[in-house]
């Protein structure tokens, strides 16, 4: 959890009202069932969350063990999502609804993680790499081979997501949520993603190239693409630079037969309706073949053996990148962060009892 600032700090009520409530709709509960499980009237959440009452320290505390949400959460004026791989919704009875909200809170929490360690001097974040004006899809693919050649990558398959996303200014963190994944950049300094550890490799990965492409290309509303650019319009920009960062085409256009392409999909860990798509787009094959050969989706054993049986993690155990989880570190050796925020700052990867036992705790012999 962040550092948290006083309830004395909160300019508006309202908007602490608005984060319960915006809370409350991801955990999807109603009103009457959030203040039971705070042995509360449901007139009193509603009062709450029009931001009419006024909620103590403990009470809020509360309210955040029961929304499973930092408490800081409500303490904060919501950022700008810049992308987000699901449908908004506001019906608390639907899966997206409740996916939308969970999605948001956790990668504002990120965000407000990843710049404390920035605050605390351990953490220096490379400035998000932009590219403005592109609007086609062939300009995209061109930006994706350009990232490709900054990292040496030249046409070989991208190892670590995660660590191409942070070597162009993009914190990426693995999180067990719902949906695929949200992007956000805060200010001019810092960019940030978050990666549902819920869908297959192949899905994690092209959603945080898809992310890496809303950060680096802009979103359906900047400014220098003019008011008549479409959302699906934009997207579809967007899936052009992902597919062509994670399998150029060039690197398509050698694939003969089915077998190739299974084997290139396998190495380069792709989701089987990329690699076919990109075949198409490769000219290998016509729109008919395309289509059947993504009928005939690979099964596991079949990409496994396509590789030899090696094992191909990314994005999953995994869960914070590597710079960030120096800055982590350091912080906490120079006593600037507990033990236990520690564990927090790094999500799951590490727990308490793997850290280094410091000098002062060891038993003498």
């Amino acid at each position: 959890m962040c550092e948290n600032r006083t309830m004395g700090e909160v300019r508006e009520w309202s908007q602490v009202g608005e984060r319960v409530r915006d809370a409350r709709i991801g955990a999807g509960l109603s009103q009457a069932e959030l203040g039971a499980a705070l042995s509360l009237d449901r007139t009193m959440i509603a009062k709450i969350e029009a931001g009419t009452r006024r909620v103590d320290a403990l009470e809020l505390t509360r309210l955040a063990t029961a929304l499973d949400v930092p408490l800081d959460y409500f303490l904060h004026t919501a950022s700008a999502v810049l992308s987000r791989r699901a449908e908004f919704s506001e019906d608390t009875a639907t899966d997206a609804g409740r996916q939308v909200h969970r999605l948001d809170a956790c990668l504002e929490a990120w965000a407000r993680d990843v710049r404390q360690l920035v605050d605390l001097g351990t953490l220096s974040p490379r400035t998000p790499r932009r590219k403005d004006g592109v609007a086609t899809d062939d300009d995209a693919r061109r930006v994706a081979l350009q990232i490709r050649r900054d990292a040496g990558l030249a046409l070989e398959p991208v190892q670590s997501l995660m660590d191409l996303c942070e070597r162009n200014g993009q914190y990426v963190l693995v999180a067990d949520l719902p949906g695929d994944g949200a992007s956000m950049v805060v200010g001019d300094d810092l960019a940030v993603a978050v990666v549902s550890r819920s869908a297959d490799p192949g899905r994690r990965r092209a959603t945080a190239a898809h992310e890496l492409g809303h950060m680096v290309l802009g979103d359906a509303y900047s400014s220098d693409l003019g008011v008549h650019t479409s959302l699906r319009d934009r997207e579809a920009v967007i899936d052009a630079f992902a597919a062509e960062l994670l399998l150029p085409r060039e690197a398509v256009s050698k694939a003969r037969s089915r077998q190739d392409l299974v084997e290139l999909a396998a190495r380069y860990r792709t989701s089987w309706s990329l690699a076919t798509r990109q075949a198409r787009l490769a000219e290998v094959v016509d729109a008919a073949e395309a289509h059947a050969w993504k009928k005939r989706t690979p099964t596991r054993a079949e990409l496994m053996d396509a590789v030899g049986w090696a094992p191909q993690p990314d994005l999953n155990a995994v869960r914070v990148p590597r710079g960030y989880a120096t800055a982590v570190m350091e912080a906490w050796k120079r006593d600037l962060l507990t033990s236990s925020r520690v564990v927090e700052l790094m999500h799951g990867q590490v727990a308490e009892a793997d850290l280094p036992v410091a000098p002062d705790d060891e038993v003498a012999p």
